[in-house]
């Protein structure tokens, strides 16, 4: 596996790793989704042979917060360290950064996952999360 920023928008890869795990709002949007990638904070992609098998992207400020806004390993990458090491590499990145934080399903596996990655629930910090869709 080898992990690098993802900086050139490559829409057919793209398309392809988000249906693989049904993220199909982002993509009904694709000037959208690609406008979000070109002002992400930190976009990462991770490659299995020369193909797209993961990515995380982040929003913020990198210096006193950052959003992991996705992370998406497709199927048959899964269970195979891609999203840890995505993770990692993240919070290696923004090591000195307060607060990292992320808002994601609310399923016995996600939950099982970032709490393996040291997450907590805001609720667990004395904080509460608020969403405006």
């Amino acid at each position: 596996m080898e992990i690098r920023e993802y900086r050139a928008w490559r829409e057919d890869e793209i398309l392809r790793l988000y249906a693989s795990v049904g993220w199909t709002a982002y993509t009904q949007r694709l000037e959208t989704l690609r406008a979000g990638f070109e002002h992400s904070l930190l976009t990462l992609a991770a490659y299995e042979d020369g193909r797209l098998a993961g990515l995380i992207r982040t929003v913020g400020d990198g210096c006193t917060v950052v959003l992991i806004q996705d992370l998406l390993v497709s199927p048959e990458h899964q269970r195979k360290g891609i999203g840890s090491a995505l993770v990692k590499a993240v919070l290696a990145r923004f090591g000195g950064v307060r607060q990292i934080e992320l808002l994601t399903d609310q399923t016995p596996r996600s939950v099982a996952f970032y709490r393996s990655q040291g997450f907590r629930e805001a609720s667990e910090t004395g904080c509460l999360c608020f969403v405006k869709e």
